[in-house]
C-alpha cells in the first residue's frame, strides 16, 4: 500500500506532445474568445448605426408633423403612440419654441451642450433621463406657424434594444464560431501528432544501434533537435574516449605486467622446490625486484591514464601558477633521495616570477618523472640539474644530466609509450617520458629532447608565458 501511494504522488513524466498542445491550444482558445468579444462589439456598433439612422428619421418625421398645417402644433394620438412605442420601455420626444417654450413632449431632455445649426441634419448625442442612459437626435427648424420663431426638436430612446440586437447577432454567429473552434483544435491536434511523427525514423534508427557509440548523424534529424543530437554526439565522443582509455589501460597492463608476474611465479616455485639458503635468498631478491617493477608499472599506467582523462580542465581553464615557486619546492622534495642514490641534484633559476596557466600537481608530476628518468639512466656519481628561465614569451623548464645520453637515432622516439633505449636498464617501464608528453600536451606546452652540453640528455618543456595575473595558491 505505501508503494502504491508513493507511485500515485509521483509527478507525471514530461510530454513534448502535451507541452506543444498546451502552448498552441491555450493561445488559440484565447484568440477565439477575443474574437467573440470583438464580434459582440462589432455587432453593437452595427446596431447603433441602424438605430441612429432610425432616430434621425424619427426627428425628421416629427419636424414634418409639426410643420403640417393640419396638425397646428398638436400630435394625434396615433402619432404620439408611434413616437413613444418601445417594446422594452418608452421613447421620448420634446418640441421647444424659442419664443413660446415647450410646446409638446413627454420628457424634459437635455441638449448636447453645443450649438445646433438651424435647418441642418439631426445631430446625435448621448444623454440621460435620471439614471437611464439615452441616445438622442436633435435638430432646429423654423416655425412655419410663427415666422421668426425656431423650434428645437429632440427625439431620444433607451439603449436596451441596441444591446438586444447585438446579442442576437452574436448568438447567430456562435454556432459558426463553435464549429471554427472545433476545426482549429482538430487541426492543431493533427498537426502536432503528425509533426512529431518525423521523430519516429530517428527513434527506430537509434533503437537498432545496440552498443554503437558512433555519431548519430544529421540526415534524418529535424533542425529543431539538432542541438540535442549534437550534444549527444559530444557525449558519445567522450564515452568513446573513456572506453578507449580503459581498453588501452587494460591492454597495456596485461602486456607490461605479464613478464614480472610470470617471473614472480617462477621464483616462488624455486622457493618451494629448494631448501638451499643461497638459492632461496636469490629467489626472494628476484621476487622483490619483480614486485617493485610491477608496482611501479601499475602506478605509471594509472598516472598516464589520468593525464589523458577528458574530465581534467583544458589549458584555458587552468589557474595561473608561478613556476618559480613550484619547481624549487618540487626539487627540494627529491634532495634526500638524490643523496641516497649518490646523485648531485641541483636547481638553477632566479626569483623572477614565471607565470603560466598550469595544474601545479601535474607540473610536480612532470618534474618527478623527469628527475626519476635522470636518476635512473645517469646513475651514481653523476649530476642532475633542474633549471627554469624565460625565453621570448615562453617559460622553459629543463632537466638535464651528465650521464651517457641518448644516440641521435633514438631522440625522436623518446616520449613514445613503453619505448626504452636499447642497451639500457631493463627495469624501466618506458612510461615516464610518455607521461611528460601527455601532460605537456594538456598544458599547450612543447617538449624537446636534446643533447646536454655535458653529454647527457636534456629535456625541455616550453610553456606559454602569462603576461600578468595573480598566481593561485599551491599545496604540496
Amino acid at each position: 500500500m505505501p508503494e502504491r501511494r508513493s507511485a500515485a504522488r509521483r509527478p507525471a513524466r514530461p510530454s513534448l506532445r502535451r507541452r506543444l498542445l498546451t502552448f498552441l491550444l491555450v493561445p488559440v482558445l484565447g484568440v477565439l474568445v477575443l474574437d467573440a468579444v470583438i464580434g459582440y462589439f462589432v455587432a453593437l456598433a452595427y446596431s447603433n448605426r441602424v438605430h441612429d439612422a432610425d432616430l434621425s428619421d424619427s426627428a425628421l418625421t416629427l419636424s414634418e408633423m409639426i410643420g403640417s398645417d393640419a396638425l397646428r402644433g398638436e400630435l394625434t394620438a396615433q402619432a404620439r403612440f408611434l413616437l413613444e412605442y418601445d417594446p422594452d420601455g418608452r421613447n421620448y420626444y420634446a418640441v421647444v419654441s424659442d419664443r413660446h417654450g415647450r410646446m409638446i413632449g413627454n420628457a424634459e431632455l437635455e441638449g448636447p451642450g453645443a450649438a445646433v445649426v438651424t435647418d441642418a441634419a439631426p445631430k446625435l448625442y448621448d444623454t440621460a433621463l435620471g439614471h437611464r442612459p439615452l441616445r438622442a437626435a436633435i435638430m432646429r427648424v423654423p416655425n412655419h406657424q410663427d415666422p421668426g420663431d425656431v423650434l428645437t426638436i429632440t427625439v431620444a430612446e433607451n439603449l436596451r434594444d441596441r444591446h438586444t440586437r447585438a446579442r442576437e447577432i452574436l448568438f447567430l454567429t456562435l454556432p459558426m464560431q463553435a464549429l471554427l473552434i472545433v476545426a482549429v483544435l482538430s487541426l492543431v491536434w493533427f498537426g502536432v501528432r503528425h509533426g512529431l511523427g518525423v521523430l519516429e525514423p530517428l527513434t527506430a534508427r537509434l533503437g537498432k544501434r545496440g552498443h554503437d557509440l558512433g555519431p548519430i548523424g544529421e540526415e534524418d534529424v529535424p533542425v529543431e533537435i539538432l542541438p540535442l543530437t549534437r550534444t549527444i554526439d559530444d557525449l558519445f565522443a567522450r564515452m568513446r574516449n573513456m572506453l578507449g582509455l580503459q581498453e588501452r589501460f587494460i591492454a597495456d597492463a596485461a602486456h607490461q605486467l605479464r613478464t614480472p608476474l610470470a617471473g614472480i611465479q617462477l621464483h616462488v616455485e624455486r622457493l618451494e622446490a629448494t631448501n638451499d639458503p643461497v638459492q632461496r635468498v636469490d629467489a626472494l631478491g628476484h621476487v622483490h625486484r619483480l614486485a617493485a617493477r610491477a608496482a611501479r608499472t601499475s602506478a605509471q599506467l594509472l598516472a598516464l591514464t589520468r593525464t589523458q582523462s577528458p574530465d581534467l580542465p583544458d589549458h584555458d581553464g587552468m589557474a595561473i601558477v608561478d613556476l618559480a615557486s613550484v619547481v624549487p619546492e618540487a626539487v627540494a622534495m627529491r634532495v634526500h633521495q638524490a643523496l641516497t642514490l649518490g646523485v648531485d641534484l641541483g636547481y638553477e633559476g632566479d626569483d623572477t616570477p614565471c607565470l603560466v596557466r598550469a595544474d601545479a600537481l601535474q607540473v610536480q608530476e612532470v618534474i618527478d618523472n623527469l628527475v626519476d628518468n635522470a636518476f635512473h639512466y645517469a646513475g651514481r656519481g653523476h649530476a642532475v640539474t633542474v633549471s627554469l628561465r624565460h625565453d621570448e614569451g615562453e617559460v622553459v623548464l629543463a632537466v638535464e644530466d651528465d650521464g651517457p645520453g641518448v644516440d641521435d637515432a633514438f631522440l625522436d622516439q623518446l616520449g613514445e609509450r613503453f619505448f626504452r633505449v636499447p642497451g639500457g636498464d631493463e627495469d624501466g617501464t618506458g612510461l615516464g617520458l610518455a607521461i611528460v608528453e601527455s601532460i605537456a600536451e594538456r598544458h599547450a606546452a612543447r617538449v624537446a629532447f636534446l643533447h646536454a652540453a655535458s653529454g647527457g640528455l636534456r629535456v625541455e618543456l616550453h610553456f606559454p608565458a602569462v603576461a600578468s595575473g595573480k598566481p593561485a595558491e599551491t599545496t604540496s
